[in-house]
């Protein structure tokens, strides 16, 4: 039976009858994403109704997506590339932003609540604007301009032009290359992490609120790892952007020490506990947290290995920039 994907309201519910299947593998789930998100893209695209697009161009997302660790519920965090700096260009890429953002909102993806969607002109630009953006992110000495430059280096093409992406991101490469200064600046931000775990290695539960009893995963699991191995991956100037795959590249190509395989064993845990600790009707910020009652002996053990391994992983990275 031919599927018809003529709304995004169809893409929706093809999604939502389907995702469960994927939820026991990281990788097939995210294959899965990537179909529904092209869906809507070429719905977006036939509601424009373009008698030509102006020029090539790429739409990429990034965040968890681009990294290839979205869990059952994600968030939008995509940007475009286009060719050509012209009137014609400019109107219909910020159009094919808004529609593409408000798309994969009804089909399930909520906004991003920063605000990295191509609806925002910050993330929809010609190359050379692109160029200029990101210089200006480099040269700046905000907390806000290393975060978009960790976004930027995450993402990956998921339609059109390849090596515009791949040219842009060689710029952060060359810069750090010149110099020390901006791994610092990374590693400054990576130490800006929530605290997990006690004086006496006692994971430190929310006692308040809506998730009482609970750790948010997000930000005292996944991001620990997530941007500690950016910041080795930036270094070593690889454009791979699954935190799995800059593992392995590090370890087989860069000398780095078989540690390594130890977070990498870490990690696939981690995704796997997010994935099987989902209950039916969370929403986008409940799906971070998980119950450290709900575990049982042997799991919250190991969750707690892993967040003292998220530690060390940052100490060692840590090392090697200073």
């Amino acid at each position: 039976m031919c599927e018809n994907f003529d709304t995004y309201e169809s893409i929706k519910n093809w999604k939502d009858s389907n995702i469960f299947q994927y939820l026991t593998d990281t990788n097939t789930l995210n294959h899965f994403h990537d179909r529904v998100m092209k869906r809507v893209f070429n719905v977006a695209l036939k509601r424009l109704k373009p008698l030509n697009i102006p020029c090539t161009f790429t739409w990429f997302i990034t965040g968890s997506g681009g990294r290839f660790e979205q869990g059952l519920i994600s968030d939008q965090d995509h940007g475009i590339i286009f060719a050509e700096e012209s009137d014609e260009a400019n109107h219909f890429f910020y159009h094919l932003g808004e529609e593409l953002s408000n798309g994969l909102y009804k089909a399930g993806y909520p906004y991003c609540e920063g605000k990295v969607m191509s609806s925002n002109p910050l993330w929809c630009k010609p190359v050379n604007g692109w160029k200029e953006q990101l210089s200006h992110w480099v040269k700046e000495e905000t907390w806000e301009a290393i975060r978009y430059l960790q976004i930027f280096y995450d993402a990956r093409v998921l339609v059109g032009n390849e090596p515009f992406l791949c040219n842009l991101k060689s710029m952060i490469n060359q810069q750090q290359e010149q110099g020390q200064r901006l791994l610092i600046r990374f590693m400054e931000n990576v130490m800006l992490v929530k605290k997990v775990l006690g004086p006496f290695g006692q994971i430190i539960i929310e006692e308040n609120g809506d998730h009482k009893g609970s750790v948010d995963m997000k930000q005292s699991a996944f991001i620990p790892y997530v941007n500690a191995i950016r910041i080795l991956a930036i270094k070593e100037g690889l454009h791979e952007t699954s935190t799995l795959e800059r593992i392995n590249v590090l370890i087989k190509e860069k000398g780095y020490p078989k540690e390594l395989e130890t977070y990498h064993a870490n990690f696939l845990k981690l995704l796997d506990l997010r994935n099987n600790s989902y209950r039916s009707g969370r929403s986008y910020e409940e799906s971070h947290y998980l119950s450290i009652k709900g575990l049982d002996k042997d799991r919250k053990k190991e969750f707690k290995r892993i967040l003292k391994d998220g530690k060390k992983l940052n100490s060692y990275v840590q090392a090697i920039i200073d």
